[in-house]
């Protein structure tokens, strides 16, 4: 059974509405006109008559005068017709034959090209689409005047196939367009054909190439479900198409092959799908675009109505299990969701997982019930419902776990390093501080011991603290013209803000951060005891984010040295708000204002920085997270007189890490569980002592905090500090005045759970400041989606949502496997630090793993999880190749009929006769026996 989608995430798609004016006359040329080129079939034959609702009048109404729609009917559909025919047709003078002629094509309404003997110039009326509509819309100046040939185009390319598609052969018969795989991805293929390599192409068409901007891109934006990208230079007109979009003001621009070949290289590196044009046979395209599905309408075509022979290569990807480690990367740019995670391990009888395949259309009966309106948001999802490995699941970040732990294992370095920053700009950081979820939910774990996942991170990640084997990532930007102007603004330079600015800066941004304290790093930096993380290793990681070109402006705080709206001033467009839980809370007892008493958070701050603090007696320490261990280690290395820790909790409920209080026992804390404040002691104005009352239970039978005591069971602690970490808060200081950001009652920000986006539309927030206090790698995962909304948000008429992934995966189920082998090396353990020198000194004294512990310890994964490929749904564009650093998914020719090229005019000849064989297999298919 599948899993139910929630709404919110994944809300039902509404397609854009256009109304014409009722009071315009109606135009019977551009009617006819309509209805010649119309491929919906009740109105070419006249069952219906075309009205002014319907996209074929209103489109063409908002771009051509009666007398140009005359001209345009005695052309016909793709019938090439010289200067000298038409006139004699037209019976028009000359001159004005050839003016307006020139000028329908100046629109769009006209193509021309050279296809004859003399090569003379010879006009074209095209289809709708490919032809018109797309042409409608690399005008901009047209499109400007006339945004409804934004919805024409987005009409045209789905009306005239909704009755079509099921029956439409391999090779798509000569409708639309056609996949054509990235070639690296099958120059090693024997049985290839030419017209399967875009290198065929470019030397067809040789010194003939035009860079011309995306019109579906164009579109999509005019009714505001742009996805952000340039959508100038992504199509490449080829012969005489390139000259058809220069010469008629389409945007296009001459380039050379070699140009032609890095726009290609850029297009693979953004996940982009190349597709030829495929209306005129074997012999002839006249362009090679570079799509993205977000907004390619003739990769709608199939996944839309879940019927692949549209736009199909003969290619289909083909998964290696052995080699596979489940990094998702390929699942992450599968244009056509046809590629999932799943798991690698049989089931506890022995059997391999099967997975559910998409029905086809010669499966069963089709119409509107198969098709999937939401395929954008839907195709993004990231497995299967019975799960995949339990380590990336875990992970807030989802970081490609078995992926790094191979490389790792194979002494691949660098690239595990690389393979990590795809969705962790901090793993040294996390190396030391990481909670270690994936480590907890590792499968490894229900045989003997987790494997020590955050170790090997930690010793792959500090080949950053080395400038030579330092890795810098190299930004893939969706634009030609090498990246973003738009200027966007981060407020707070903790692990949510820095990892914001990281993304962005990998998609083409050069983005501020604000950071009001002396030095970035946030909690990093001022809540994290060196000893736990030296500052000269989140200074190595801030390094690498400032050398993608982010700056970072120190001891600015917003609010107060510079508003926001002064910053709008300045031409910023977008704001990315993570200042974290900077506050510490008060207990609201008795004396909790007297001298010597403290909130955890501002003791960290100063102690942290200068690794002392001024104690005069026995420290009390409140609280039984892992925040009040690490002010009890503190204290303890800044005084030589008792530090205490009182908690509510009893020792197995705390919420600290077992390890963290083991180590806090062996420093000499005093560890008291079980007891909370009743008031602070007060003499002369300074704590003198505390007195705690019997905690009975923490949490009522719904499981909500709700602590209850015993009242007459207390006992009086004798102190002269008492440092409370019993919980963070916001401090937003007056950063969000004249805004409409609304807050909750515990003072962090409301936004939408998926975009992030607040009340006031240009700002958005994460990390601690939304969720309220929670781990480093939680606000790194923020961090991500803040640059997501942020990208999408400052390029006008884009979505936020839509062809998202939402980044939600699910765990394998550990009860339903069978591991039969597996090496049974036990757990490395990495070199310890002298306990007793650890206790006294700021500085980490730790180890991390040798690079024979690496080997043995990444030895031990059981490699759960592997990518799966749903045939029917792949496109077969090669993406998924290009992103597998294990050589574990391929391209496999396994529909050779889908490389036949027919032109437009054949397509009946082949649909008809496939409709009645796929009726005829539908009818007399076996039903499935019931059980």
């Amino acid at each position: 059974m599948s899993k139910e989608l929630d709404k919110e995430l994944y809300p039902d798609y509404e397609y854009p509405e256009y109304t014409p004016n009722p009071e315009e006359p109606f135009r019977e040329p551009i009617a006819k006109l309509g209805k010649l080129i119309t491929d919906r079939v009740p109105q070419k034959l006249g069952l219906k008559k075309i009205t002014r609702e319907d996209p074929e009048y209103w489109g063409l109404a908002a771009v051509l005068s009666d007398e140009e729609a005359e001209l345009a009917l005695k052309l016909g559909v793709r019938q090439p017709k010289t200067l000298p025919e038409i006139i004699k047709l037209s019976k028009l003078e000359p001159s004005k034959c050839e003016a307006m002629l020139e000028g329908m094509a100046r629109k769009g309404l006209l193509e021309y090209n050279y296809e004859n003997a003399a090569r003379v110039k010879q006009y074209v009326l095209p289809m709708y689409v490919p032809g018109c509509a797309e042409f409608f819309n690399m005008n901009a100046e047209l499109l400007e005047e006339s945004p409804e040939v934004g919805i024409f185009f987005e009409r045209m390319s789905r009306l005239p196939l909704e009755k079509i598609t099921p029956f439409v052969p391999e090779g798509g018969a000569g409708i639309g367009m056609h996949v054509i795989p990235v070639e690296k991805a099958i120059e090693m293929e024997n049985e290839s054909v030419d017209l399967e390599h875009i290198s065929y192409w470019l030397d067809k068409y040789e010194g003939k190439y035009a860079a011309s901007p995306c019109s579906c891109r164009r579109s999509r934006m005019k009714y505001d479900e742009g996805c952000a990208d340039d959508p100038e230079g992504w199509c490449i007109a080829v012969g005489d198409m390139a000259d058809y979009v220069v010469e008629t003001q389409k945007g296009g621009e001459y380039i050379t092959k070699e140009q032609a070949l890095d726009i290609l290289r850029q297009a693979e590196e953004n996940g982009f799908v190349h597709q030829i044009t495929n209306i005129d046979g074997k012999n002839k395209i006249f362009a090679i675009c570079n799509c993205n599905v977000n907004v390619c309408y003739a990769l709608r075509t199939s996944q839309l109505f879940n019927t692949p022979n549209m736009s199909r290569s003969a290619y289909i990807a083909k998964v290696d299990k052995t080699k596979c480690v489940a990094c998702g990367k390929c699942v992450e740019s599968c244009p056509a969701g046809a590629v999932k995670l799943g798991q690698k391990l049989c089931d506890k009888d022995g059997c391999e997982i099967t997975y559910p395949r998409k029905p086809l259309p010669s499966d069963m009966p089709w119409g509107e019930h198969m098709w999937t309106h939401n395929y954008r948001d839907v195709n993004r999802i990231n497995c299967y419902d019975t799960g995949t490995a339990p380590c990336k699941t875990a992970c807030p970040a989802h970081i490609a776990v078995q992926g790094y732990l191979q490389l790792a294992k194979e002494g691949r370095y660098d690239e595990a390093l690389a393979l990590i920053k795809k969705d962790n700009p901090l793993p040294a950081v996390c190396g030391h501080v990481c909670n270690r979820r994936c480590e907890d939910a590792c499968t490894r774990g229900t045989i003997d011991e987790a494997v020590a996942i955050d170790e090997v991170k930690r010793f792959v990640a500090e080949r950053d603290l080395n400038a030579e084997t330092r890795y810098i990532p190299k930004p893939v930007v969706p634009s030609l013209r090498g990246g973003f102007d738009e200027k966007i603004g981060i407020i707070g330079a903790g692990p949510a803000g820095l990892s914001c600015a990281y993304y962005l800066a990998l998609s083409g941004y050069k983005p501020t951060v604000f950071e009001k304290n002396a030095e970035p790093g946030g909690m990093l930096r001022y809540g994290i005891p060196s000893y736990k993380l030296e500052k000269n290793l989140l200074a190595a990681e801030i390094d690498v984010i400032r050398e993608l070109g982010v700056e970072i402006r120190c001891g600015v705080e917003i609010g107060k040295d510079i508003t926001l709206d002064q910053l709008r001033a300045e031409g910023y467009k977008g704001f990315y708000v993570a200042i974290g839980c900077q506050k510490g809370r008060m207990p609201g007892v008795s004396g909790q204002d007297a001298a010597g008493a403290s909130t955890a958070v501002d003791f960290l701050k100063e102690a942290g920085a200068r690794e002392d603090f001024d104690f005069e007696g026995d420290v009390v320490v409140v609280g039984g997270g892992n925040v009040a261990i690490d002010v009890a280690r503190i204290s303890s290395r800044c005084t030589d007189h008792q530090v205490s820790l009182f908690c509510l909790e009893q020792r197995e409920e705390m919420p600290a890490s077992e390890e963290e209080i083991s180590e806090a026992l062996g420093e000499g804390i005093q560890l008291n569980p079980g007891w909370g404040m009743k008031e602070i002691l007060e003499e002369e104005g300074r704590v003198c002592g505390v007195v705690f009352k019997k905690c009975v239970r923490v949490f009522n039978d719904e499981g909500r905090f709700a602590p209850e005591y015993d009242e007459d069971d207390t006992v009086t602690v004798d102190c002269r500090h008492v440092i409370f970490s019993v919980g963070q808060t916001a401090d937003w200081g007056d950063i969000l005045d004249n805004t409409n950001v609304k807050l909750r009652p515990n003072g962090s920000a409301m936004a939408n759970k998926l975009t992030y986006q607040t009340g006031e539309p240009d700002i958005f927030v994460g990390g601690d400041i939304y969720t309220g206090p929670r781990f480093a790698i939680d606000a790194i995962a923020a961090g991500r989606e803040g640059a997501i909304s942020l990208h999408r948000y400052v390029h006008e008429h884009c979505t936020l949502t839509i062809g998202r992934n939402r980044r939600d995966f699910v765990e394998l189920d550990k009860e339903n496997i069978k591991v039969e082998a597996y090496d049974e090396s036990r757990r490395q353990i990495p070199p310890k630090g002298d306990a007793a020198m650890q206790a006294e000194t700021f500085r980490d004294l730790s180890h991390s793993f040798t690079e024979e512990q690496v080997h043995a310890e990444t030895s031990r994964c059981l490699s759960c999880g592997a990518s799966v490929v749903d045939p029917n749904k792949c496109i077969g564009c090669g993406v998924c190749t290009t992103r597998c650093v294990f050589d574990a998914i391929h391209l496999n020719r396994a529909l050779p009929g889908a490389s036949v090229m027919r032109t437009s005019e054949e397509k009946l000849k082949y649909i008809l006769p496939n409709m009645v064989k796929q009726s005829v297999k539908v009818k007399f298919k076996k039903k499935p026996k019931k059980e």
